[in-house]
């Protein structure tokens, strides 16, 4: 069987396509979510994809983002203007969760916007100093909350395109 064949034929398919769309940044779970619908996907499969494929990335970038920037610089110096605007973002991001810690955590990676959710959130806290056993707790919660938002467009979306509103 084709891989496509594979992604867009099958459930299973369809649900590791989501899951991999999901662990894109910017698109993210916001656009894995309606990309999983649009394949077929029930809700009720489409949801737990996306969010799995949102927070796999996390963990990782919590733990390891620093010390791949430090290398960055260290052996790939043509990317320092790269490495410079992510560590600007982060600190910048950073700044709107630093007062309110976990719970401005959360409440950050919940908004489903353009620059907000798991992978900056994740970089957020990596550059605040945040440790993964609490990050990532605010992490989840960020983007289940999301994930619920997300579905509730989603739906009224599907039902307003399919004329069923």
């Amino acid at each position: 069987m084709e891989l496509y064949e594979f992604l867009t034929g099958t459930t299973e398919g369809r649900c590791l396509f989501t899951m991999l769309v999901s662990m894109i940044p910017i698109i993210e779970l916001r656009g894995g979510l309606p990309f999983g619908v649009a394949l077929g996907l029930p809700y009720y499969l489409a949801f737990p994809a996306a969010v799995i494929g949102n927070l796999i990335p996390a963990p990782f970038i919590i733990v390891y983002i620093r010390r791949v920037f430090e290398l960055m610089r260290r052996f790939l110096p043509s990317l320092n203007g790269l490495v410079d605007k992510l560590e600007r973002k982060a600190h910048l991001k950073g700044q709107k969760v630093q007062k309110y810690q976990y719970i401005g955590l959360w409440l950050f990676v919940a908004v489903p916007l353009p620059g907000t959710g798991a992978w900056t959130g994740s970089l957020a806290a990596a550059f605040l100093g945040m440790r993964l056993k609490k990050a990532m707790p605010a992490v989840v919660l960020g983007v289940l909350t999301a994930g619920c938002i997300m579905l509730g467009l989603t739906h009224v979306g599907v039902n307003l395109f399919s004329g069923a509103v």
